[in-house]
């Protein structure tokens, strides 16, 4: 999954909360967690990050890498502008500006709280 992450903007919006739904069962039966402590609070515990937010960072490497390749197809595909925002195509590059999902943006605030109080 880490070496496709790039192309899994591509995927559907169901299909990373199908990745989501199993990586959160794989966190609670880790810690043996009950089903009263939310998701973000175990992502924030263990220090994990979501799907999404995983897959945007991934995104973000591969990008920030592939600018300064010598292949200059390569660096092409990097300098694209992305489509106005309605438009139907989605691109790779198109995730590192959209919005994070509901449980990142959870998981983002309850670390920001934390960092406050460190």
């Amino acid at each position: 999954m880490t070496y496709a992450s790039p192309v899994f903007a591509h995927a559907a919006p169901k299909a990373l909360h199908r990745l989501q739904v199993i990586q959160n069962k794989f966190c609670r039966a880790a810690t043996d967690a009950y089903w009263c402590v939310r998701n973000s609070i175990l992502h924030r515990d263990l220090e994990l990050p979501t799907i999404s937010k995983y897959m945007k960072d991934a995104s973000k490497r591969f990008f920030d890498i592939a600018g300064s390749n010598p292949n200059a197809l390569l660096r092409a595909a990097v300098d694209y502008q992305p489509p106005h925002p309605t438009h139907l195509i989605r691109r790779p590059r198109n995730v590192l500006t959209d919005p994070p999902d509901a449980l990142t943006a959870a998981v983002e605030s309850l670390n920001d709280v934390n960092d406050t109080h460190d």
